[in-house]
């Protein structure tokens, strides 16, 4: 069903494009290190624990440094951009 200047699917294709910026955003996250650990870290020159290293093998960060660079990364919005109405408009 279309409303307005919609296409019929409009939404659907919204939908559809949300999931799939979704998973393209999980898959860029979970992509894990290669190559062997560091034994210190890589901005701090701390040294990143064995366990940490076999744990997650390719690792370069100590985990503060990692949880700050986690926290740095800017919150997505929840509406879909697309379907905005604000968007439309300009």
């Amino acid at each position: 069903m279309a409303g307005g200047w919609a296409q019929d699917g409009a939404v659907n294709e919204q939908i559809e494009a949300s999931v799939k910026d979704e998973l393209a955003r999980m898959k860029a996250q979970s992509r894990a290190p290669v190559g062997d650990s560091l034994t210190h870290c890589a901005e701090c020159e701390e040294e990143i624990p064995e366990a940490r290293r076999l744990a997650k093998p390719g690792v370069k960060l100590c985990i503060d440094c990692q949880q700050e660079r986690d926290g740095a990364r800017q919150q997505r919005g929840g509406f879909n951009r697309r379907g905005s109405k604000d968007s439309q408009l300009k």
